[in-house]
């Protein structure tokens, strides 16, 4: 497993720097100071609910500086760091920064790192500290942990399972009818162009796929721990669905993270053999009185969450599993427990007088009809992606949506940098508004009369008339 390892922590440092760096050119718009949820006064506002106990709610290096300088260095410091990760350089060390700095992120992220692979980056970078070979420059000969690979196998298996099981258990009908894949494609948050042609497919194609989809989730993860040909089967099947989701949808870097875990089921044979091997040479590993104590306390919290995830309670295990939460380095998994079977799209709009209204323009989201779906991923438009969520519900439950109004009335440079284009170039408008359509694919003859990639119909206003001066009217 000396060579599985090696590729493993190379990939996970990619993702981690795809991560940073991805967060790094959002990070002020999104909770700098002039951002749309600004992380000093979120701080002090914690301080003053809970008072020392902030600490541990939200483990973060924020509380020592809050400003933008500071989550800049979290987010390109983070980056460094990954690189040493993929360079092999003090891998255990970088790994532990990388993880407190992802956290330090995530802990005043708020809405905008409330994803799943956030905590599952957290999870896994967590786990590879202690499969990681210890010193400056490990020697290729120390051997991997087992009970550190057990726990990331593991890992693998909760976040396979838990994602087919939530399906079900959620008791929506479109999973137990099979018919979930003829809307998943359209209002998915940011499908790409091939997400268009999928969803031509006729409703047995979308059926068969989903029971193929429900075989990966649920049968094949029970391959993980089983004998050397089914786990490589296991892996060759977790691999060809996050290669075909992928292809669909922008998921981030949450596909590549899921690759790195399963290329964990494989061993050195498996591999390529290369030109030149060096020879094994003893290393450092971590001792056990280290080792032990953590992995178990690890393992009990995950036992709880996969218990969490069937409405079980573990008594005391499940107690300590809610007091290191915090950490958000044990969770559960689960995507599209409850299928969508429309697409809201929230277009905002500003204006001068109130008469003559001019739209945002978003970078990556639903907009102009002509405009195909792209292909954005690993990076992710955390903006983006939260105005699909702030369109399912409306704007009395997205306090966020209202701040990031607020910031346009105000011109704020870091908001307007995460749009695709400023329809007020010269000064802020003294009004703005939100308005929800209902958008759809075309079909295949719509396209070929029209260009469009999608249709629209409106549904009415999301928000009122905002202006700094007048408040809404």
């Amino acid at each position: 497993m000396l060579r599985v390892r090696r590729l493993f922590l190379r990939v996970l440092g990619v993702v981690y720097l795809i991560a940073f760096v991805s967060l790094g050119v959002q990070v002020e718009g999104l909770v700098g100071s002039r951002g749309i949820l600004p992380v000093a006064p979120f701080l002090e506002w914690v301080k003053g609910q809970v008072g020392a106990r902030g600490y541990w709610l939200l483990p973060t290096l924020a509380w020592f500086d809050a400003s933008d300088g500071f989550l800049r260095f979290l987010c390109f410091g983070g980056a460094a760091l990954a690189l040493l990760v993929v360079l092999e350089l003090a891998p255990a060390p970088a790994l532990f920064l990388c993880w407190a700095f992802y956290l330090s992120l995530v802990s005043v992220g708020q809405i905008f790192l409330g994803y799943q692979w956030d905590s599952l980056l957290l999870e896994t970078g967590l786990l590879a500290v202690f499969l990681a070979p210890l010193g400056l420059r490990p020697r290729p000969g120390a051997p991997p942990s087992p009970i550190a690979l057990w726990l990331l196998r593991f890992l693998l298996f909760r976040l396979m399972f838990g994602s087919g099981a939530v399906k079900l258990l959620s008791g929506d009908e479109t999973w137990r009818q099979l018919s979930a894949l003829r809307f998943h494609y359209e209002t998915q948050p940011l499908p790409t162009p091939l997400a268009w042609w999928a969803h031509q497919l006729p409703p047995w194609f979308q059926a068969f796929s989903t029971v193929l989809m429900f075989a990966v989730e649920l049968v094949a993860p029970f391959f993980v721990f089983a004998p050397r040909r089914l786990r490589l089967a296991a892996c060759g099947a977790f691999l060809g669905l996050q290669a075909l989701i992928a292809a669909t949808g922008n998921y981030t870097f949450f596909n590549l993270l899921a690759v790195a875990l399963a290329l964990l089921l494989l061993d050195d044979a498996a591999l390529p053999k290369p030109r030149k091997e060096p020879a094994p040479a003893a290393g450092l590993a971590w001792p056990r009185f280290v080792l032990w104590p953590v992995a178990g306390v690890l393992g009990l919290v995950s036992l709880a969450e996969i218990a969490g995830t069937f409405g079980l309670g573990l008594g005391p295990i499940s107690s300590l599993d809610r007091a290191l939460g915090p950490l958000r380095s044990v969770n559960s998994y689960g995507l599209f427990a409850v299928m969508t079977t429309s697409r809201p799209e929230i277009e905002v709009e500003g204006s001068d007088d109130g008469v003559t209204w001019r739209a945002y323009a978003f970078r990556w989201k639903a907009g102009d009809l002509e405009r195909p779906p792209g292909f954005v991923a690993p990076h992710q438009p955390r903006l983006d992606w939260q105005m699909w969520f702030a369109a399912l519900g409306n704007c009395q439950g997205n306090p966020w949506f209202v701040r990031f109004l607020e910031r346009l009335l105000e011109g704020s440079p870091p908001v307007l940098g995460l749009l695709a284009q400023n329809p007020f170039p010269d000064h802020p408008p003294r009004f703005v508004r939100a308005r929800c359509w209902d958008y759809r694919f075309t079909t295949r003859a719509e396209r070929a009369a029209t260009r469009h990639w999608w249709r629209r119909e409106a549904k009415g206003l999301y928000c009122p008339v905002l202006s700094l001066r007048q408040g809404s009217r």
